[in-house]
């Protein structure tokens, strides 16, 4: 919430400050200057009056005392010694590294009426105050002298006052951002105030002035300015009887909620230099009537999302005056050739900035891209298109920021890229290169900051090859280049990079230890990223990061005792390495800002700190994989915004804690292969947001709780197979509608399996989209079977190996998405329902070592996706279905163990060899009416031989009778043939000959 105001608030003075800057009268605004005019009594004490009411924490209004008012900080005075300006906005400073971070001076308190006093008061500013959200005062009607009134950002409460209308002199008037929360806005007031130039009522709600607000702002026929952003508009007229807007230059009205198209009559006002409609929902094309715009310098778009078309030489590819051009965020399709043809036919293209990313563009990069030669950013990220960078980018020696980012483009990259001395920023990531990059595409970078080339797959298609003592001229401070072939040497370049603050360079064939000289470079990182390397040797303790700095060494061979890292690091990921020995008794002190941690996949041992408790704003905690021992420590009251847990395939042991039911936001708790034991903890019912908990393979006991079904209704994954659960499967489990992966396999479970578990929709629910769903071991095709990914797509129940009896449930075919389905080693009795051949998605059914009887149900054969089937020691009987899937079931172990069973693959054949017995599927009457049919066939197979002989021979014979060119090519073919086989005959008998003779010879 902190970090949304501080947003709100930078986002506010932004908009304050920029509207100034386009206020088209120069303003001089020092107010600190020496000034010789006497300070007229009646004003100075008007002032001081002014100064009582307000609060000044920060001592602003120091200066005023003695008698000359008019060298007061804020105060402006004319030559004859009267107060006319009171320039009192609060200064403010901002975090160049942090936008979020700004540190303001506010007056606040009362503002007194003795500002009346003030006779030839023209210009007030008491913008960027706090003034705790009381009304504006009623007086400032009175204030006629007024030319200018600036409140915007003053934290005032209430609605627009109607007695603004009466400052009939004002030409500039700023409340933007000046109500902390406003909704009863009218705007009738507007009207007098004829000689208005500029207006902004930014982010101050004019809902209720939707319907009439153009009529009232068309009303100022002096209005050169108008800022409307953030104002919950959502009428946009479509057209106008009377426009007085003819001095318009500025016009903003993004951040609202226009969803028509773009009104034609934008384009009679023929002075718009400034258009901002960003953030709204227009729709439909880009209008031709842009080109009639010549003035138009500034246009922006962005973030309509409806906006589509094409860009054109009709459109906006004639606008020489404009300088930037924001269409992101958009539908707009084809390419853009056309478009910057017509700028290349520009005497002098004016344009600074084309922003274009996230739009459907395609094709390749037209060479036409070199002619805009004063462009500062070229932004076409996220579209589609192919090819390489071509050559004449090189022309835009004014380039400063270059994204080409999240496109298809699989070609080259220009090496005159290497030109462009003024290119801060390069973003070409999340592509397909192939290349060799060399040094000469960076040979004249020598502005470079920032550097961006990480490819879109894991397959390494771009190479790195220059020389081990090659010296950039650039110093980065940011560098991704995943899946670039970097190494494998650790990158010498790297040596005089000592301004590196963000460095990710993973999957790139590093091989070997880190250089001594990479950390003895003293950075002070953002990101230090050496993923999917092979990187050996140790991690020292004495790296350097930034406040919620990461560090990324997961996937390499790196060695030694776990390092104790900075106390900056919010995120360490170090799995998939050979770290050995304990995590440090005081990481939790040590670490403190850890909000993830990742570990798995080492040689850790011991048991957990009981210091982890003192990281209060971790998130993730992976363990997986170990070898911890003892008790999991009953610490985590103290993290309440743990979100995944996995400490599975350790050796744990002891009880589950109960304070990790005080984990309100858990969705992911692994605890799977450990030696845990005792009954489940009843305080986990508390953690109703999880969604995967998986308790497998350890010695859990107790019945299975009940509570999980009733407090637990976003489960996707409940895995506590391999435990020593007993008793009923509850019947509340059928309350996770949710559930798609069931397993209670290898417990001591009775009873029947509810009939209700048919109903469960999780089982017969498509998904569409990706998500995480964590990692869990299952049993599919009776193997066990690691899923990591996609576990989203499975869908599978298993209960085996447990007690119980009872029948199989009627309607298992509701279960219409089912993949997998393991009920084996039970005491489950009757017949295999009917309608269990519908479940066309089953790729795993296991019913063996059960007592079952009957048939083998017809209707399987309809499952088409079967490919693993176990049917063995039942009391199965009659003739084993050969059709469809079970064509393929040729290992006989799969029906073993059912003495009823007959017919392939099984030795036993069916009664009297041909005949079957008439309760098996596939046999009785219906084997006698294929036999008749049989008979019948073969009647219609003798009766077709005749016609089909006669046709055959007259066909070919009676051509070759009738047409005597096809009879003299046959019988030359036929003559051809003959005599290639009897040379070939030949060669082969004289061949035979002289290899019998030279053995002769030889004995």
């Amino acid at each position: 919430m902190e970090h949304a105001r501080a947003f709100i608030w930078c986002f506010s003075i932004i908009i304050i400050l920029s509207s100034e800057f386009l206020y088209l009268e120069t303003v001089k605004l020092g107010s600190c200057q020496t000034q010789n005019f006497s300070c007229i009594a009646t004003e100075r004490k008007a002032l001081l009056n002014f100064k009582e009411g307000l609060t000044d924490t920060w001592g602003r209004l120091s200066s005023w005392r003695g008698k000359d008012c008019c060298s007061w900080a804020g105060v402006v005075c004319s030559e004859l010694g009267h107060v006319t300006k009171l320039k009192l906005s609060s200064p403010y400073w901002s975090d160049p590294d942090d936008a979020l971070e700004v540190t303001s001076y506010p007056l606040g308190g009362e503002i007194n009426p003795s500002l009346l006093d003030l006779k030839y008061l023209k210009y007030l500013d008491l913008s960027l105050n706090d003034f705790g959200e009381v009304a504006i005062p009623n007086f400032f009607g009175s204030l006629q002298t007024l030319r200018y009134l600036n409140l915007s950002g003053a934290s005032f409460g209430g609605s627009l006052p109607s007695f603004l209308g009466s400052l009939t002199r004002l030409r500039y008037l700023d409340l933007n951002s000046c109500f902390s929360n406003s909704s009863k806005n009218d705007l009738r007031w507007l009207s007098t105030l004829s000689r208005l130039k500029h207006l902004n009522l930014g982010n101050v709600d004019l809902s209720m002035a939707n319907t009439y607000w153009f009529q009232a702002v068309n009303m100022l026929p002096s209005l050169e300015e108008l800022h409307l952003p953030l104002c919950q508009l959502s009428i946009l007229p479509r057209s106008l009887p009377l426009a007085n807007l003819s001095s318009l230059s500025v016009l903003d009205l993004s951040n609202n909620g226009f969803s028509s198209s773009i009104p034609s009559w934008l384009f009679n006002m023929s002075g718009l230099e400034y258009l901002d409609l960003n953030s709204n929902d227009l729709r439909g094309g880009i209008p031709d009537g842009f080109a009639r715009m010549d003035s138009l310098r500034y246009l922006d778009l962005s973030q309509n999302s409806f906006i589509e078309g094409k860009l054109s030489r009709r459109n906006l590819g004639s606008l020489c005056n404009l300088q930037v051009l924001d269409l992101s965020i958009n539908d707009i399709v084809g390419e853009i050739g056309e478009f910057t043809s017509g700028l290349s036919r520009c005497n002098n293209c004016s344009l600074e900035s084309l922003h274009l990313g996230y739009n459907q563009l395609g094709g390749f990069l037209p060479d036409s891209l070199g002619s805009l030669r004063n462009l500062k950013n070229l932004h076409l990220e996220k579209n589609h298109f192919l090819g390489s960078i071509p050559e004449s980018i090189s022309n835009l020696s004014s380039l400063q920021s270059l994204d080409l980012s999240e496109n298809g483009m699989k070609g080259t990259i220009a090496r005159s890229l290497g030109q462009l001395s003024s290119l801060v920023s390069l973003d070409i990531k999340d592509n397909q290169w192939e290349d060799v990059i060399t040094e000469a595409h960076f040979s004249n970078l020598t502005s470079l900051k920032e550097l961006s080339i990480a490819q879109i797959s894991m397959n390494i298609t771009l190479r790195f090859n220059v020389t081990p003592n090659w010296i950039p001229p650039f110093k980065l401070r940011y560098t991704d280049l995943k899946s670039c072939l970097v190494g494998p040497e650790f990158p010498a370049w790297l040596r005089n990079q000592n301004e590196l603050q963000h460095i990710a360079i993973w999957n790139s064939g590093i091989k070997g230890s880190i250089p001594e000289w990479f950390w003895k470079l003293d950075l002070v990182l953002d990101v230090l990223d050496f993923r999917f390397n092979q990187l050996t040797g140790t991690v020292p303790n004495s790296l350097k990061f930034t406040p919620q700095g990461t560090l990324y060494f997961d996937y390499n061979n790196l060695t030694g005792p776990l390092p104790v890292l900075s106390s900056n690091l919010s995120a360490v990921s170090l799995d998939h390495n050979m770290f050995f020995g304990q995590i440090s008794h005081d990481i939790g002190e040590k670490m403190p800002m850890l909000t993830d941690l990742h570990l798995s996949y080492n040689s850790l041992n011991g048991s957990l700190p009981s210091s982890i408790r003192y990281l209060n704003s971790l998130i993730t905690f992976v363990i997986s994989d170990n070898q911890f021992t003892g008790k999991i420590p009953d610490i985590w009251n103290n993290t309440p915004y743990l979100y995944l847990i996995d400490m599975s395939n350790n050796r744990f042991s002891g009880n589950i804690p109960y304070s990790l039911g005080s984990l309100a936001v858990l969705k992911f708790l692994r605890l799977s292969r450990n030696n845990l034991s005792g009954e489940i903890s009843p305080t986990l019912q508390n953690c109703t947001t999880i969604e995967n908990l998986d308790l497998g393979d350890n010695r859990l006991s107790g019945d299975n709780p009940a509570w999980i079904g009733e407090h637990m209704p976003s489960l996707l994954v409940l895995n506590l197979q391999s435990n020593l659960f007993t008793g009923d499967i509850p019947r509340q489990l059928c309350n996770l509608s949710l559930l798609h992966i069931l397993d209670l396999g290898e417990n001591s479970l009775t009873g029947s399996i509810p009939r209700c578990i048919v109903n469960m929709s999780g089982f017969s629910t498509i998904i569409k989209n990706m998500r995480y769903e964590g990692q869990v071991w299952l049993v599919v095709k009776g193997t066990d079977l690691f899923y990591d990914s996609g576990l989203f797509l499975v869908n599978s129940i298993n209960l085996a190996s447990n007690n119980l009896s009872g029948v199989l449930p009627e309607g298992l075919e509701n279960l219409s998405r089912l993949g997998t389905l393991n009920l084996s080693m039970n005491h489950l009795t009757g017949k295999i329902p009917p309608g269990i051949g519908r479940l066309q998605w089953l790729e795993t059914l296991d019913l063996s070592r059960n007592q079952l009887s009957g048939m083998i149900e017809p209707s399987m054969v309809s499952m088409t996706s079967l490919n693993h089937l176990n049917l063995s020691f039942n009391n199965l009987s009659g003739k084993i279905p050969t059709a469809n899937q079970f064509q393929t079931f040729t290992d006989p172990s799969i029906y073993e163990g059912n003495n009823g069973l007959c017919g392939q693959p099984l030795p036993t054949k069916c009664k009297d060899d041909d005949a079957e017995s008439p309760n098996s599927p596939g046999s009785g009457n219906k084997d006698n009416e294929d036999e008749d049919g049989d008979d019948h066939q073969m009647l219609w197979f003798y009766l077709s031989m005749g016609p089909g002989f006669a046709v055959g021979f007259w066909g070919v014979c009676g051509t070759l009778i009738v047409k005597k060119s096809w009879r003299r090519l046959y019988f030359q073919f036929i003559d051809d043939m003959k005599e290639r086989l009897m040379t070939f005959v030949s060669l082969k008998l004289a061949r035979l000959r002289r290899s019998m003779n030279k053995k002769e010879t030889q004995a």
